[in-house]
């Protein structure tokens, strides 16, 4: 099925633009190998990057995360910060298809629930971002996805009515806020999508399979 052009597109981070759980899953191991606990395999913490800190720590450490969640959020995310670019990536084809909507003229955010100060610290890496001027954080209001705000002020930003707007991301609470803020939601089914997830039910307008297949579902 082909759809119009939208006027904006916003996406998620993490598991839709950039290919962050290999830095991730390696913070989480910092934190098990200095307490000299088992690690974490790749297999395991991939489908959980979507998640950030909490769900991989959560994952690790279940009931105990919650009794020591202050003291393990700033273990890993000071392992996080001080190697944050090591092996991260944007997915294959991320940059062709940013190239494409910068060549149709339709503008670009990011909206992600990761704080404020690893975002920034992350996007600058990455060439592809460099056009991307409205970056929403998970604590650039009081509020995160799925609450449709983050959103919301990215599309006012943006100067371009939600109803215009597209959200792509690879998460329920990804589709979930887009259909909130009532944007045209597009899954990520290559992003960090569990065995135990069921996205088939979540929703979306449509589904990819890699990013460059955002291209195909419009009729220019």
């Amino acid at each position: 099925m082909k759809y119009s052009l939208p006027k904006a597109v916003l996406f998620d981070l993490d598991g839709t633009l950039l290919d962050t759980a290999p830095d991730l899953g390696a913070a989480l191991n910092q934190v098990l190998a200095a307490e000299q606990r088992p690690l974490v395999s790749a297999e395991e913490y991939t489908p959980l990057a979507s998640h950030g800190s909490a769900g991989l720590l959560r994952y690790a450490y279940g009931d105990e995360f919650e009794l020591r969640h202050d003291e393990l959020r700033s273990a890993f995310l000071a392992a996080y910060a001080a190697n944050i670019a090591t092996h991260t990536k944007p997915f294959h084809g991320v940059g062709e298809l940013l190239q494409q909507l910068q060549q149709r003229a339709i503008p670009v955010a990011i909206v992600t629930n990761k704080p404020h100060a690893l975002t920034a610290q992350l996007v600058p890496f990455y060439q592809e971002f460099a056009h991307i001027q409205v970056v929403i954080s998970g604590d650039t209001l009081a509020v995160a996805k799925p609450n449709p705000e983050p959103l919301l002020h990215a599309a006012d930003l943006l100067q371009v009515d939600a109803s215009n707007c597209w959200y792509i991301g690879d998460a329920e609470r990804d589709i979930e806020a887009g259909r909130r803020a009532n944007m045209f939601t597009v899954l990520a089914r290559y992003g960090y999508i569990s065995a135990t997830d069921q996205p088939e039910i979540w929703g979306a307008n449509a589904m990819i399979d890699r990013p460059e297949e955002l291209l195909e579902l419009w009729s220019e």
